[in-house]
C-alpha cells in the first residue's frame, strides 16, 4: 500500500469517511487505525500523519465542534482549580450557542436518543476522550465524571432539543451559573480524593 497517493485526491476526507463509518459500524473499540487505513487504501503511518492518534481522528470523524486536546489543557492551566467549572461552562455555552458548532452535538444527541450508533458515538466522545482528561487533570473519579457530563447533557437537551422553559430562552450567562457549579463539583470530589 503506498503511504500517499499522487496529486490532489482528498485522502484526509476519504479516511475521515471512512472512519465514519467504521466507527458507526464497529463503535470504537472495535475500530482500528489498521482497518481504517485499509478501507481509505493507504497506510497506517499516513492516517497518523493527518490525525496523530486514533482518538484525533475518532474527534475528526464526528465533527466535534472543539479539539479537546487543545482546549481541555488550556482550560485546566487557565487560571486556578476553583474556577475550572466556570471557565469549562463558559466553553461549553459559548459553543452550544453557535448554532454552526452546536449542530454536530445535537446531531449526536439525538441520533443517541433513537439509535444504537450514534449512542456508541456519543458514549465513546465521553468514556474515551473527555472523561479520562477529566479525571487526568484532577483526579476526579469515573462515576463523578459520568455524573457531571450526564447533567451537562441532560440541560443541553432541554435547553435545545426539548425547547423546556425557562432554560430555552435564558441567557447565555445565566446557563453557565447553571453548569458551572455542576463542573466545579466534579473537580472538587476528585481533588478533595472523595
Amino acid at each position: 500500500m503506498a503511504g500517499r497517493r499522487p496529486g490532489n485526491s482528498g485522502t484526509r476526507d476519504e479516511i475521515l469517511a471512512v472512519a465514519r463509518k467504521l466507527f458507526s459500524e464497529r463503535g470504537y473499540e472495535g475500530t482500528t487505525i489498521r482497518a481504517i487505513a485499509g478501507g481509505a487504501g493507504v497506510n497506517p503511518a499516513l492516517v497518523h500523519h493527518f490525525f496523530g492518534s486514533k482518538e484525533q481522528v475518532f474527534i475528526a470523524s464526528v465533527d466535534f465542534p472543539v479539539n479537546p486536546f487543545e482546549v481541555l489543557p488550556q482550560l485546566v492551566a487557565g487560571g486556578p482549580p476553583e474556577q475550572f467549572g466556570r471557565r469549562l461552562a463558559t466553553l461549553i455555552v459559548e459553543v452550544w450557542s453557535d448554532e454552526q458548532r452546536r449542530a454536530p452535538l445535537l446531531a449526536l444527541l439525538r441520533g443517541a436518543m433513537t439509535g444504537e450508533p450514534a449512542g456508541r458515538t456519543l458514549r465513546a466522545v465521553l468514556e474515551k476522550v473527555l472523561m479520562p482528561r477529566l479525571e487526568q487533570a484532577f483526579g476526579t473519579t469515573r462515576e463523578v465524571a459520568a455524573t457531571a457530563f450526564a447533567q451537562i447533557a441532560g440541560i443541553m437537551l432541554a435547553r435545545y432539543v426539548i425547547g423546556l422553559e425557562p432554560l430555552a430562552s435564558a441567557p447565555p450567562a445565566e446557563v453557565v451559573e447553571v453548569l458551572a457549579p455542576i463542573i466545579q463539583n466534579a473537580v472538587d470530589t476528585g481533588r478533595s480524593g472523595s
